[in-house]
């Protein structure tokens, strides 16, 4: 059974490619332990809150890595997301002060030969 999506949650998960090929995907959660309202993006987003979600409680990064923001527009404390599940702020963050994410884009590593 497929999750149903609107507008808005079909176009942040378009398809896009980063560095060398490899593609990126993370499924963002309103709530904590991967329960309420899912987005699933697969280019970056400068404003998780503007029409996507109220807050994000909980992340799973399936493909990636991701560089995460506490603030809009990509400002703030960054955070560094690998493959794997964050089901609470304190599993992406070590910040006391600040327990938002909202903004997130695919972290391009380019190789050297």
């Amino acid at each position: 059974m497929m999750e149903q999506q609107s507008v808005p949650e079909q176009a942040a998960a378009g398809k896009s490619h980063g560095g060398l090929g490899g593609s990126f995907k993370v499924s963002i959660f309103e709530l904590e332990n991967f329960q309420g309202k899912k987005c699933d993006l697969s280019t970056e987003c400068p404003n998780l809150t503007e029409s996507l979600l109220e807050k994000v409680g909980s992340i799973q990064v399936e493909s990636g890595p991701w560089v995460a923001f506490e603030r809009c527009a990509f400002r703030g404390e960054q955070f560094v997301l690998e493959k794997g599940d964050y089901p609470r702020w304190d599993a992406w963050s070590s910040s006391h002060h600040s327990d938002s994410l909202l903004s997130l884009r695919p972290l391009h590593i380019v190789g050297r030969l």
